[in-house]
């Protein structure tokens, strides 16, 4: 007979925590061989134990991203262990994160009974299917990504045509700094400054200031102005 499943089980609560346990424990070709309430406590079992074969564990228990801190941390030491996630956070954030540690899959603990014990079983077998709400947050950030390479060529090449004055305006801008502030570090006149300032939306193709620097950040080119206006 083939051996059950190991398992650990990591959920803070632990009325959710026993609840998962019996759930797996029910099963003939699954076994919980520990539980825990936090990360600290993974590791711990897992330097008694031996690493197991899976570890169903929720993200948020001792602190925000506890379960992804240990999963890294877990896969570093033993990467054919396979993780898990089970939680209630759908946010993109959390998911990318979630995945980025190598765990195989994420499970909503409001999924059904059945759906968990099928993704410990598909996650051991390496036959995990990306779900539909997943893929379509995968296809949005990809999606997100090549936007923003084309804004970066884009912006790259906007700012490579930019005069040294205008390379100073746009750092200050990206300090904060207000246009009678800047008009006083230039030495020149405010009605100079809004006339350059027109000139950046324009090549920008933007009707603010405040969406030339957010579009800035968001590329994170800052560096590049930095670097680009020198000694000015």
């Amino acid at each position: 007979m083939t051996a059950p499943i190991r398992i650990i089980v990591a959920e803070d609560l632990d009325v959710l925590r026993e609840h998962f346990c019996e759930l797996i424990d029910r099963e003939d070709d699954l076994k919980v061989i520990g539980q825990a309430s936090c990360g600290k406590e993974v590791l711990k079992l897992i330097a008694e134990l031996g690493a197991p074969e899976l570890i169903l564990m929720d993200i948020e228990m001792e602190m925000r991203h506890d379960g992804i801190i240990t999963a890294q941390k877990v896969l570093e030491l033993h990467p054919q262990t396979r993780i898990v996630f089970l939680t209630v956070h759908e946010d993109d954030e959390t998911v990318f994160s979630a995945f980025e540690t190598g765990a195989v899959d994420y499970v909503l603990k409001t999924s059904s009974s059945e759906a968990i014990i099928q993704s410990i079983r598909s996650a051991h077998a390496g036959n995990v299917q990306v779900r539909p709400e997943f893929a379509y947050k995968i296809k949005n950030e990809f999606s997100r990504i090549r936007r923003n390479q084309e804004s970066l060529l884009n912006s790259t090449l906007i700012l490579s045509q930019m005069t040294p004055s205008e390379l100073v305006i746009l750092d200050l801008l990206l300090r904060d700094m207000k246009l009678t502030e800047i008009a006083k570090e230039r030495q020149v006149e405010l009605s100079t400054i809004k006339s350059q300032i027109n000139v950046i939306l324009k090549k920008f193709n933007k009707k603010r200031t405040k969406e030339v620097t957010a579009l800035l950040r968001e590329l994170n080119v800052i560096p590049f102005i930095q670097k680009a206006r020198g000694g000015q």
